[in-house]
């Protein structure tokens, strides 16, 4: 007896536990996903508020016609019924009926069609932008470029943070955050109330570009150019993530939009361009390997540990880095042109959008981390020879 109370009780405790790391691990993140969330997410643009009108307009139609049809019929059904005697009418047309159950679908269908027609050449209409963004789809992460207005010239990678990605591959998210698969090395950063379109593309597979919160939702697509919109009416952080099934790495590639006000905006980018500014490395200076593999360390895991793991084992079709020929063999242009141009018809991406400096520091990173000692060291210089072919 006392041993079967023994076991319910380690049974209690083991589901306390598991509650409450559901519990823990299941939070609302705003501008993002919430628990049990049944409704579209709350809008911040006038595009997701007419989005929201449309739904629960055509919802509630479809609802009362569905009510009103099968009301009808079963009432028909029910009134005469062969057990109560009734008699079935014998007649072959009517064009009262033919004119009615004709033109009132016609009417229906009108007064649905126009309001999501006029919301649907709204948001075709990239026109008069105040900012322009360039979203590249790669895998697995997201390119910005700022292209007109304040902050053109801009540009980065927004990658997914490394200790969330860590996290998931360890199995344990019982302490995980609010924002977890969300956070972002890179958020896109844009001012309240302007217009910002969003040109997409992709580098290699198709993508998509979604923020439920602005109503948006474009696909990106290799050699393409697609285009959306919004204007966020309200400052705050809004997720979303790449909607098309993209590799396996999928559901790593979050989308992290950061909503400020006109004068913070205004300082970020002054910020980003001082940055920018002071980060910008003369591709001729000679670099010493302790601080190149310093300087590769950061960018391997921001940029290919998703792939190759951060021990350099690969993992599946991924190809391992530890002990690799091309990243072992004196002749650095034959892993620098891997890097430039990818390989395995695209299962690599191409890295060309990094620095010099930062291709030659993971290359050099790569050559003399684990197993690979081979005291190699790769010069930004070698990049820019290596650019060209």
């Amino acid at each position: 007896m006392k041993s079967i109370s023994n076991k319910l009780a380690s049974l209690l405790l083991t589901a306390g536990a598991w509650m409450g790391t559901a519990a823990h691990a299941v939070q609302d993140l705003p501008g993002g996903p919430a628990v049990n969330q049944l409704n579209l997410h709350p809008p911040v643009t006038k595009i997701a508020e007419e989005q929201h009108f449309l739904h629960w307009m055509m919802l509630i139609i479809c609802t009362v016609i569905f009510i009103a049809v099968f009301a009808v019929m079963f009432y028909s059904i029910w009134k005469h019924r062969k057990s109560r005697g009734a008699k079935s009418a014998n007649f072959h047309e009517s064009v009262t009926v033919e004119v009615v159950w004709t033109v009132i679908p016609f009417i229906i269908v009108i007064l649905m069609a126009l309001p999501a027609t006029k919301v649907l050449v709204a948001q075709k209409d990239t026109t008069n932008a105040d900012l322009t963004i360039k979203a590249t789809g790669y895998q697995w992460k997201w390119g910005y470029d700022y292209i007109t207005g304040e902050g053109e010239g801009l540009a980065f990678i927004s990658t997914l943070d490394s200790s969330h990605r860590a996290m998931s591959d360890s199995g344990n998210v019982s302490e995980a955050p609010a924002n977890y698969l969300f956070k972002v090395d890179n958020p896109m950063v844009v001012p309240v109330g302007k217009k910002i379109r969003i040109i997409t593309t992709a580098n290699d597979v198709i993508h998509a570009f979604m923020v439920p919160a602005f109503g948006i939702k474009q696909d990106a697509i290799p050699g393409f150019v697609r285009d959306t919109w919004f204007r966020a009416e309200k400052v705050g952080d809004y997720y979303g993530q790449c909607a098309e099934l993209c590799g396996k790495e999928h559901a790593y590639m979050p989308i992290h939009v950061k909503v400020l006000s006109t004068e913070d905006y205004s300082q970020w980018v002054a910020d980003q361009k001082k940055k920018a500014a002071s980060k910008l490395d003369d591709p001729a200076k000679v670099w010493a390997l302790d601080d190149m593999l310093k300087r590769g360390e950061k960018i391997y895991a921001a940029n290919c540990a998703a792939c190759h793991q951060a021990n350099g084992k690969g993992a599946g079709a991924i190809k391992p880095l530890d002990g690799s020929a091309i990243v072992l063999d004196a002749d650095h242009a034959k892993q620098i042109q891997v890097l430039l141009k990818g390989a395995n018809n695209g299962a690599m991406p191409s890295w060309a959008q990094l620095s010099d400096t930062d291709i030659a520091a993971v290359v050099t990173y790569t050559k003399n981390n684990w197993s690979n000692k081979t005291g190699q060291l790769v010069q930004p210089a070698e990049i820019v020879a290596q650019r060209g072919k």
